[in-house]
Order: C-alpha cells, then sequence, then structure tokens
C-alpha cells in the first residue's frame, strides 16, 4: 500500500522522535555490558546535561520559528531561504556541540586526571576513544532530532500558509512533499557532524579546548572552500595549486554534504549520491579515529 506524502511526512517525524529510543533498545542488549557503552552512556548524558545543550535547543528552534513567522520579501522565495536558514542553523548547533563535547569530555578529562582514573580500571585506550566519539554521536542525535522535527514543520506550515496567503493552489500533500525534499540534507548534515567529530575527537587528545575548536572551524571552512578553488582554476602559481589539492586531499572534503542550491530549488537528490556521500563520511571518520587511537596510545596521563 503506497501511503500519502502526508501519511510520509507523518511517520518520518514520528520515527525521528523514536529514533534515539530505538537506537539505545537494540544496543543495550548488544553492548549493553562491555566498557565502551558504558562510556559512551556516560558521555551521552554529559553532552545532554551541559547547557549549551539546552541553549542550542533554543536557538535553532526559535530561529526556524521566526524565519517562518517573519517575512522576507524576496518574491516568493522565502520558503527557499527557510531551507537554507534551517539547514545552516541545524548544521551549525550540531557541529558546536559535539567539538564543545569532545573538549569537556576528552581534553578536560586528561587534562584533569580523571582519564588515568578511568584507564587504571579494566579499560583500553581504544575503548574509552570510541565510547568517547559514539557517546558524542549520540549526544548530537538528542539535539539534531527535536530541532529537525520543528524545522520540517516549519516548512510544512510555511509552503501550507503562504500558498494560501497568496491564492495560490496549495494543499497539505504539496506542503508535505516539500518537507520532505529536506530530508536528504538532513542526512548530509549528519554525515557531516560525523566526520568533523572524528576530528575534534583525535584534536582533544593532544590539544585543549580553545585550539580544538579553533582548529575544527578552520577546517570546516578550509573543507568546504579548497575543492571549490581547485576545481575553478582560481589559483594560478603550480606551487600553491600543488598545496590547495593536496590539502583537499588530506582534509574532508565537506562540500560533499552541502546540497542546499538543490534542496531549496526542490531537485530531486539520487540515492546513489547519498549512498557514496555515506560511505565517504563513514570511511574518512574511521581514519581519524585511527589517527584518534595512534595519538592517545603513548599520551603520558600522570
Amino acid at each position: 500500500m503506497n501511503l500519502t506524502p502526508e501519511s510520509q511526512f507523518i511517520a518520518l517525524n514520528v520515527g525521528l522522535a523514536l529514533l534515539p529510543f530505538v537506537i539505545w533498545y537494540v544496543l543495550q542488549p548488544i553492548f549493553g555490558r562491555s566498557p565502551t557503552w558504558n562510556i559512551m552512556r556516560a558521555t551521552a548524558k554529559e553532552c545532554v546535561r551541559q547547557p549549551v545543550y539546552f541553549f542550542m535547543l533554543f536557538v535553532v528552534i526559535s530561529l526556524n520559528l521566526l524565519n517562518t513567522f517573519l517575512p522576507f520579501f524576496t518574491l516568493g522565495d522565502d520558503v527557499k531561504l527557510l531551507k537554507d536558514g534551517g539547514l545552516a542553523t541545524i548544521l551549525f548547533s550540531t557541529l558546536l556541540l559535539a567539538i564543545w563535547t569532545s573538549s569537556t569530555s576528552i581534553a578536560d578529562e586528561i587534562e584533569g586526571k580523571t582519564a588515568m582514573t578511568l584507564l587504571s580500571k579494566p579499560i583500553n585506550r581504544r575503548q574509552f576513544i570510541l565510547g568517547k566519539y559514539l557517546g558524542i554521536l549520540y549526544g548530537s542525535l538528542m539535539l539534531f532530532v527535536p530541532v529537525v522535527i520543528a524545522f520540517l514543520f516549519c516548512v510544512f506550515y510555511k509552503v501550507y500558509y503562504d500558498g494560501r496567503e497568496n491564492a495560490a493552489d496549495v494543499n497539505t500533500t504539496i506542503a508535505s512533499v516539500e518537507a520532505l525534499q529536506v530530508v536528504p540534507g538532513l542526512v548530509l548534515v549528519y554525515l557531516e557532524v560525523m566526520v568533523v567529530s572524528a576530528i575534534s575527537v583525535a584534536i582533544s587528545t593532544r590539544l585543549p579546548m580553545v585550539v580544538n575548536v579553533t582548529t575544527c572551524l578552520a577546517i570546516f571552512v578550509i573543507g568546504h572552500l579548497t575543492p571549490a578553488l581547485v576545481a575553478a582554476g582560481v589559483l594560478k602559481f603550480e606551487l600553491v595549486e600543488f598545496m590547495a589539492k593536496l590539502i583537499a586531499t588530506v582534509l574532508p572534503m565537506l562540500e560533499v554534504f552541502n546540497i542546499s542550491a538543490a534542496i531549496s530549488t526542490g531537485a530531486v537528490v539520487p540515492g546513489v549520491y547519498l549512498a557514496w556521500a555515506a560511505v565517504y563520511g563513514v570511511c574518512y571518520s574511521a581514519i581519524a579515529l585511527l589517527f584518534a587511537l595512534i595519538m592517545f596510545e603513548d599520551r603520558d596521563l600522570a
């Protein structure tokens, strides 16, 4: 039986709301007694108990609501601006929470000698890093899910009621389709958070919070700009172009996860593109975690 767009929209939001609990229910019997699971659970709880979590939750939902009811006077492109603004705010808020948590949960514990106490128990360093990373991802998901649900309802409301105000032929089916078109962009947003979080974990094993946040923000900017500059041939000097290509190869190509232009114009994003982006994100995250393990393996905690 084929579901209507309205049913798909409702089912998607219900599924998103239940997603953290489903993940917890599925993984608990499998990893419930492992040290990695215990570290992940403690890190996720630490993430959602921070004041920055509630601050980000309030700010993102408030901005999306404000953009929904605030007219932009763009001659019919208000929905496009809402989509662009919503994707950007969700990305930045989730990224900042992940980077902040990795700094406070790893770098501060190492500097405060808490990690040494934890590792004196039957927990090895690989379990420590993997548990911290999974806990950061799960804590970020606890922010990601509610703001995404609020954002999807904002897009639905904006499309439906703006169309009614302009006497356009807009019904709940069209509004639901418009909201569902944002989903691929949201999937790529979380994949980008996953990649940057892995880099932040690696940096946190050696450097304090300020350096970690600054470095991750620099990587975020470079990862979005360098591939475009190289592809456009803007860099004329061979040495500079070589260095740019080297940086684009070593650092993550975060522009792969940016399809806001396609989302705002309603273009269909192929499933193959999402699959390859997921493969790239998982592989790069695994490499970053490997470097984190290497750098943390001989770190003096005393």
